[in-house]
């Protein structure tokens, strides 16, 4: 029995309200062949986390040792707390013919592509900023003050998006869907991805 190929690595980014997350968590739903990569982080759980599934919760020394080991595909420090995504968690996925999608900032994506330039970058752009406004306000969960914080950052986020492969504008939730699909599914079919298929498929007598 062959093992199975390889799993290829996408990068989803995308300015805060744009719906990367509420995106990710419907491609999980309707794809048992794709997995999200489990972050490492220092901070606290919050109530409902779980170790291992949301995060692997580690304190300041265990992270700052794992960096020493370069055990990290990339890592940031925000607010006081560590984040990192470690090579161990995405090639145990690949190796088992996941694909891994790494839902990271922009800081994240960047340190990525430098060492995996073979991974697939994605970047989820909002139709307006209008509209990107009015998804904001319309959490009810921040000041307006706020609000014009996370859109100011938004603009410079955005003007990232040259550096990305694909491009995805969420103005539609299943049509946003469909478009990620259609990538992933050209990231598969890749000569580069069937490389493996091919040489068996030769080796045939």
């Amino acid at each position: 029995m062959s093992s199975p190929t390889k799993g290829n690595i996408f990068i989803i980014s995308a300015a805060s309200g744009t719906g990367k997350t509420t995106l990710v968590s419907r491609l999980l739903q309707s794809r048992s062949d794709i997995r999200v990569s489990v972050s490492h982080t220092t901070r606290a759980p919050r109530t409902g986390e779980e170790h291992g599934r949301h995060y692997y919760f580690v304190d300041a020394a265990r992270f700052e040792a794992l960096i020493r080991e370069q055990a990290f595909l990339e890592h940031a420090k925000v607010f006081d707390n560590y984040y990192g995504t470690s090579f161990e968690s995405i090639n145990s996925l690949r190796d088992q013919g996941y694909d891994v999608i790494l839902e990271i900032d922009i800081q994240g994506a960047e340190q990525v592509r430098r060492v995996l330039p073979d991974a697939c970058s994605i970047f989820i752009l909002p139709p307006s900023f209008q509209v990107l406004a009015d998804r904001l306000t319309g959490r009810g969960t921040d000041s307006p003050e706020v609000i014009n914080k996370r859109l100011s950052k938004a603009r410079s986020e955005i003007e990232q998006a040259f550096s990305f492969d694909y491009i995805v504008v969420n103005n539609d939730l299943l049509e946003a869907e469909a478009d990620l699909l259609a990538i992933i599914k050209a990231q598969r079919l890749k000569q580069s991805a069937q490389h493996a298929f091919i040489e068996n498929l030769l080796a045939q007598p």
